[in-house]
């Protein structure tokens, strides 16, 4: 089998990448507050980019012949990233916080699928994920300068 390592990485990307963008969509609807009609529709575009690196983090899966999950169910067994029931209590500040914090987890995932199609010589797979990340990147910076805090990417 060609690329185990970045299977593996991948699969875990699409697990997480679709929740990712659930945990998102739910700020986006439950969000409230003086800079909602800014805040809102920009959270529409961090879902479009995320529906796209999900579609072709799975497709470049499926080219290597992996299997991406795919049910509801495996994305709960398989995601890390936390998600919690919808509420009205929180303030635009902690939304983006805790989005800011799922974003630093893609990060570090990011760089680990990097190194791993790196190390497994899958160029392909390297090069889309180090656009992913870049892309990552500047979510975090742009997310965290909103609420006054520095992007802290190199913590």
């Amino acid at each position: 089998m060609k690329y185990p390592k970045t299977k593996e990485i991948l699969n875990q990307l699409v697990a997480d990448l679709t929740q990712m963008h659930m945990v998102v969509h739910q700020h986006h609807w439950y969000m409230r507050g003086n800079r909602f009609l800014k805040l809102h529709p920009y959270l529409d575009d961090v879902m479009d980019e995320l529906a796209d690196q999900l579609d072709q983090v799975s497709e470049r899966l499926i080219t290597l012949d992996g299997n991406p999950v795919s049910t509801l169910g495996e994305i709960v067994e398989k995601t890390k990233i936390p998600d919690e029931k919808g509420n009205w209590d929180e303030t635009i500040d902690e939304r983006y916080a805790k989005i800011v914090d799922g974003y630093h987890y893609l990060d570090n995932l990011y760089e680990k699928g990097i190194e791993v199609s790196d190390e497994e010589g899958d160029y392909s797979t390297n090069d889309m994920l180090t656009g992913f990340h870049t892309a990552i990147e500047k979510r975090i910076w742009m997310m965290s300068a909103e609420i006054g805090k520095a992007p802290e990417i190199d913590q």
